[in-house]
């Protein structure tokens, strides 16, 4: 356990792996991922209180169910920088930050244009709603936090601190809607409870949901990829990969 775990910290090791999963990922997910949209957004029923206006929680709840992940990631990959040094779970929060900032902004968006014929009003402050706006100021600050610091491994430091300290609001998020009074309904799906929508509505929400997640998959796998040859590129593997490629 203890060789993989050292292993997934190797950049080549990682880059060939990533690779071959690739395809996959961005296979399943499309597949998923469309299905979920098309049966959702075209052929799943009326809800009989929401009419058609509720179809926006197929683009909103995968996109806010991800938001939440990623950073729950970068939390794990920032213990992982702070407590092993393994570069590249830095270099996985780097990847990943401006994926969760364009996730949340997504909830947020369509949170609106959900939120507009349900409470009659675009924003207001409830509870969720505010924490899920924190969160899109904490991507912000990794972000910024990361390209403002020259040094790698200090910038790495900095990051990861930030990121566990900004990990409480993800709780927040969670419970926000149990523990005060808010506009924002419960949560759709619970490990511990039959849906609440009949299977028409909650099969394809579960289809787009994995799909998105399997495309998040493929586009970190991208990006770690990309952001592996620039920081590597002085190493002899990757002058022999990019030597072997021109070939």
């Amino acid at each position: 356990m203890w060789t993989l775990f050292h292993k997934f910290g190797s950049p080549k090791w990682f880059f060939g792996i990533a690779g071959r999963l690739m395809p996959w990922l961005l296979a399943l997910g499309l597949g998923l991922l469309v299905a979920g949209l098309v049966w959702g957004l075209a052929f799943a029923p009326k809800d009989y209180l929401q009419g058609n206006s509720y179809r926006i929680i197929f683009i909103h709840v995968p996109s806010a169910f991800l938001a939440q992940s990623v950073y729950l990631m970068m939390a794990v990959a920032a213990v992982v920088t702070l407590v092993w040094r393994m570069k590249l779970a830095d270099l996985f929060v780097q990847a990943v930050a401006p994926v969760g900032a364009v996730l949340t902004f997504l909830a947020l968006f369509t949170g609106a244009v959900w939120g507009k014929p349900t409470w009659g009003t675009w924003w207001i402050w409830d509870a969720r709603l505010t924490s899920m706006l924190i969160l899109l100021f904490l991507y912000f600050g990794a972000i910024v936090l990361g390209s403002a610091i020259s040094d790698e491994k200090a910038s790495a430091r900095a990051v990861a601190v930030l990121i566990l300290v900004g990990v409480v609001n993800i709780p927040i998020i969670k419970y926000s809607v149990e523990w005060w009074n808010t506009l924002h309904q419960p949560a759709t799906f619970k490990l511990t409870e039959k849906p609440s929508m009949p299977p028409e509505m909650w099969v394809p929400l579960l289809l787009s949901v994995l799909g998105l997640y399997l495309w998040f998959g493929w586009l970190a796998c991208y990006r770690m990829q990309t952001e592996i040859l620039r920081r590597e590129r002085r190493t002899r593997w990757v002058r022999e990969l990019v030597r072997a490629e021109g070939h």
